[in-house]
């Protein structure tokens, strides 16, 4: 039996379609193995968002071909979108059998690993340009987990002036409404208990398929033909948050209280040099209407410190609205230079030591916005899934629908569980609770 290991860098997308590869391989006969395994086949499934993540991936090629000699390598993700030509001059990969596949052809990576596609060469790129449909990736299980990822979207035309992603994933294309359906049905069959939605721009979803589709319409549809399955929406832009979307989740009991949504900066005149299309009044009302419709709900915001350009008076006045702004915490990263973008050709260039600084803060402000957060839940009993590992000290962990980080003890009948927790102490980054019963639908 031949063996596989598979790597996965970067976003949710990634992990869907590696679970999907997953189970190519399986259906076809062979055995994944873990990364200390000798393997046949290994596949890298890349990432590019960043330079640093440019540089993680090819780190991670070189070392998988250096640990596995004898075995095929098998590259894709957006780094083997954007950079088949240094993959191809790669020392580590020349007189190798590898392959290339972009990432508008990954539906075939596995024909290719065994074989079965014909090509006259290893470059299987495609032209992500003009992809027109979303690759079908099915996946049977979502490995041991809870929750399970569902890629309902791929692509972005939104062309931010830092970020690298329209050119790698290509224009939006959308998973059929009866795909997402059936693949939801089957994560629901193997017990998965939520499912979090995503895609590179999921607000975008449905613009390109026929009949009236949209990300709300879709949701409704996947609450109400899996209703013991809860949903997570992942990230979404902030012009995309409406009152129909906000409406559906505060109607439905299985729709989670949680929304992550970009910002960028703090300080309109970053967000328009980064071609973001809103000013941070328009942000704020935003986040005050997801209060008004949930008032429980958790908002997580993506900052990126060190914009070129940005001075320590536009960080400074942008760190003092995120201070008077309502949200849960950030998800903050300083802002990398990622050549092929607009941004890379930007004069002022932040230095690294004043990035660092400002990233400090912003995380300070973070865990203050969350500690909180999660003070002002204490005492409440709330809905927690538990994950199927301990922490350090036995404790059950997971997360409540409104995003919390619970532990509590607790037999291992409740792993893969819903069940009601009672919030008694925030300890450090999780709040501490006590099992009160199960809350199984």
């Amino acid at each position: 039996m031949k063996k596989v290991f598979i790597t996965t860098l970067g976003c949710k997308v990634n992990q869907y379609e590696s679970a999907a590869f997953k189970a190519g391989f399986e259906d076809a006969g062979l055995e994944i193995v873990g990364k200390n395994e000798p393997a046949d086949i290994v596949v890298i499934n890349s990432c590019t968002v960043t330079g640093s993540a440019s540089a993680q991936s090819r780190q991670t090629i070189r070392k998988m071909a250096r640990q596995n000699p004898e075995a095929k390598i098998i590259v894709t993700g957006c780094y083997a979108e954007i950079a088949a030509d240094k993959l191809a001059k790669d020392k580590e990969l020349r007189g190798r059998d590898y392959t290339l596949i972009g990432n508008s052809k990954k539906d075939l990576l596995v024909h290719s690993a065994l074989g079965d596609y014909e090509a006259t060469t290893k470059l299987i790129l495609g032209s992500i340009k003009k992809a027109s449909e979303i690759c079908d990736l099915p996946v049977r299980k979502f490995g041991d987990r809870s929750r399970a990822y569902l890629r309902i979207q791929d692509g972005c035309e939104s062309f931010c002036s830092y970020c690298i992603v329209p050119y790698t994933r290509g224009p939006n294309r959308s998973l059929h409404p009866e795909k997402a359906l059936e693949q939801a049905k089957v994560f629901a069959r193997e017990g998965h208990k939520e499912i979090v939605l995503t895609g590179i721009h999921i607000g975008y979803y449905g613009k390109d398929l026929d009949g009236d589709n949209t990300l709300v319409t879709l949701i409704d549809q996947l609450s109400l033909a899996t209703p013991q399955v809860h949903y997570r929406i992942s990230s979404l832009e902030p012009l995309e948050i409406t009152d129909e979307l906000l409406q559906l989740m505060a109607s439905r009991t299985n729709i989670q209280h949680h929304l992550h949504i970009p910002l960028q900066s703090g300080h309109d005149e970053i967000l328009k040099r980064m071609n973001r299309r809103y000013h941070t009044a328009t942000f704020r009302e935003i986040v005050e209407k997801c209060y008004r419709y949930l008032p429980d709900m958790a908002i997580g915001v993506d900052i990126l410190a060190g914009f070129p350009g940005e001075t320590d008076e536009q960080f400074e006045e942008a760190l003092t609205f995120l201070d008077t702004l309502q949200f849960t915490y950030l998800h903050v990263f300083p802002y990398s230079i990622r050549p092929g973008t607009r941004a890379a050709t930007f004069p002022d260039q932040v230095d690294k030591s004043i990035k660092e600084q400002r990233v400090a803060k912003l995380r300070e402000l973070s865990n203050y916005k969350k500690n909180s957060f999660y003070t002002e839940q204490l005492g409440k009993t709330v809905t927690v899934l538990v994950e199927n590992v301990r922490d350090e000290s036995g404790l059950l962990k997971g997360f409540s629908d409104n995003y919390i980080a619970v532990r509590f003890p607790g037999d291992k009948t409740l792993i893969n569980q819903r069940v009601q927790v009672q919030l008694k102490a925030l300890i450090n980054n999780y709040v501490l609770g006590e099992y009160t019963g199960s809350n199984e639908s």
